[in-house]
C-alpha cells in the first residue's frame, strides 16, 4: 500500500484511511486503533470563538472601508487640483471625508483594533494600505 508513488489505495476500513493520511506525519500524530480514529474524526476542526469571529469580521469590513476612503481621498485631491469643483462643494467634501474619518476611527476602538491591523500583508505584494 504505497502512497508516494501514487498508488491507489482501496480499503473499506479507517484506520487504513488514517494511515495513508498520517503518511509523513512525525511519530506523535499515528493512530492505530479505530477508536484514536473515530477520536479525531470527532475534534471540530475549526475554532469559532464567538468574539474572534466578530473582531475578524469588523476587521475584514473596516479595512475594506479604510481602502475606500483612501480612494476616495485620491480621487478628490484630483477633483480639487483640476479646479472642477467650487468652494461650497470642496467644503462639503472635505467635512464629508472628515466624518468619515471619525467614524472608520470610532468602529476601530469598538473593536479593539490597532491601526496596523487594518493594513493587510499581501505577501510579495507589500501592504495593502
Amino acid at each position: 500500500m504505497s502512497t508516494m508513488d501514487g498508488t491507489r489505495v482501496e480499503s473499506t476500513s479507517v484506520s487504513d484511511f488514517a494511515r495513508v493520511m498520517n503518511v509523513g506525519c512525525d511519530s506523535g500524530c499515528h493512530l492505530s486503533t479505530g477508536s484514536e480514529v473515530a477520536t479525531v474524526l470527532r475534534q471540530p476542526r475549526i475554532n469559532l470563538d464567538e468574539d474572534s469571529v466578530k473582531n475578524g469580521l469588523g476587521r475584514l469590513v473596516l479595512t475594506l472601508v479604510k481602502l475606500l476612503h483612501e480612494l476616495l481621498e485620491r480621487q478628490a485631491i484630483r477633483r480639487i487640483d483640476t479646479g472642477y469643483l467650487s468652494d461650497a462643494q470642496i467644503e462639503r467634501l472635505g467635512l464629508a471625508l472628515m466624518k468619515q474619518t471619525h467614524e472608520i476611527e470610532r468602529l476601530r476602538q469598538e473593536f479593539n483594533l490597532d491601526e496596523e491591523d487594518l493594513n493587510l500583508d499581501l505577501g510579495p505584494l507589500g501592504k495593502l494600505l
